[in-house]
């Protein structure tokens, strides 16, 4: 088990509603705007707390370019009206930017360097394309087979998973509406209630009669994409994105979306001083690298060293949001490892509810913080695949 000074909680933990990108309701929201929202919702949910105290934001953003970039970390901090002795720094691992925020904001409290700290996720699918806007790769990353696979798009790594571990087309579009039937029943059921921090939505029209521009408000409160009509028979439909004669479709990928999430993290310290309780413990974390062109295996390696970090084990789990970059690499991930089935994405995942890529982290711990006290389990896990080739998982523990 992993050495630390002490231990770090989560006081606070909330989320975005996800967004469909780019033509959803997010689809003209800036980032920074949806980042700041988030951090002071997150700032509210403890009002006890003195923000003075906080040193830190760290923001995960996969592409952090035009208008996520320039620190988007830094600039949500001061748009949301915290002291401007806060600071913020943004990170980027891809998909598991949010996590690696989370575990990083916790590492600094568990050695004693920090005693308040933010950690979020953000990203516009919108406004910034998938490899940001002007994407350029290293003429060397050629020059030797076993750095090609950097250069594959995301859907021929699932492809490469599909074959290699034999996956087919029908046990891939029977997960993916599995996800959208468990996220439609969790919605139904308000699952998502806790987590969720509503969003204002304005939209502008002109009005020809009067020259002037008529605004529109309205509240979203739930994530865009679960799908009433999905259906085996649909999905069937599709056709393959990716490869000719393959079988990943965008019925069985992620959703492209925007969303943001944040939680707030503080050592025992700051837990006695404000008389604060806490939603639960950071237990540990663990990245490691795969072959680029089999990307969407990485969990597979990621999830064991967590488990070892912590002295834990699978059956020790009652909760894994394992996200769901495309059914393929999740089944994948779920064979090889014989996870529990029932104990998987138990409210959907990416497929149905998006995957606002370097967000993603964020929002899904804020969804297993709440999960663990909602269901009275113990301890829940976040863990995803990685562009480039890696794999990431974090644990938690209801306190």
């Amino acid at each position: 088990m992993s050495k630390q000074l002490q231990d770090a909680y989560i006081v606070a933990a909330t989320r975005a509603p996800i967004g469909k990108a780019p033509k959803g309701s997010f689809k003209h929201l800036r980032p920074d705007d949806l980042l700041a929202t988030i951090l002071r919702s997150a700032v509210g949910q403890v009002p006890e707390l003195d923000t003075k105290l906080i040193e830190d934001i760290i923001v995960g953003c996969a592409i952090p370019e035009a208008q996520q970039g320039l620190n988007v970390a830094r600039i949500g901090a001061l748009l949301s009206g915290l002291p401007t002795s806060v600071a913020g720094v943004t990170v980027n691992r891809f998909c598991a930017s949010g996590l690696t925020a989370v575990a990083m904001a916790a590492d600094r409290i568990r050695v004693g360097q920090a005693d308040v700290m933010i950690a979020a996720g953000v990203e516009s699918m919108s406004m910034v394309p998938m490899m940001g806007n002007t994407p350029s790769l290293s003429p060397s990353i050629f020059e030797r087979d076993e750095n090609v696979g950097i250069a594959y798009g995301m859907g021929l790594t699932a492809e490469k998973v599909a074959q290699q571990w034999q996956i087919s087309r029908e046990a891939q579009d029977e997960f993916s509406l599995a996800s959208h039937q468990k996220a439609l029943k969790a919605q139904q059921a308000g699952e998502f209630n806790d987590e969720i921090t509503p969003i204002e939505v304005i939209e502008k029209f002109p009005n020809l009669a009067s020259g002037q521009i008529d605004l529109k408000k309205r509240l979203l409160s739930l994530d865009e994409g679960p799908r009433a009509d999905t259906s085996l028979e649909g999905l069937a439909k599709l056709r393959p994105v990716f490869a000719n004669k393959g079988s990943v479709t965008a019925g069985n990928s992620s959703q492209t979306s925007d969303g943001a999430g944040a939680l707030i993290i503080v050592s025992e310290k700051i837990l006695k001083q404000f008389n604060l309780t806490p939603l639960a413990r950071f237990v540990s974390f663990a990245v490691r690298g795969v072959p680029p062109e089999i990307m969407g295996i990485g969990p597979k390696e990621a999830i064991p060293a967590a488990l070892r970090a912590a002295g834990l084990s699978l059956d020790d789990m009652g909760w894994i949001e394992l996200n769901e970059a495309f059914a393929a690499q999740s089944l994948a991930v779920i064979k090889d490892l014989g996870l529990d089935a029932s104990k998987v994405n138990p409210v959907g995942g990416a497929i149905a509810l998006g995957h606002p890529l370097g967000a993603t982290g964020a929002v899904r711990s804020a969804t297993v913080v709440h999960a663990l006290r909602r269901h009275n389990l113990k301890y829940g896990m976040v863990t995803m695949c990685v562009g480039t080739g890696m794999g990431a998982a974090g644990i938690f523990e209801r306190v």
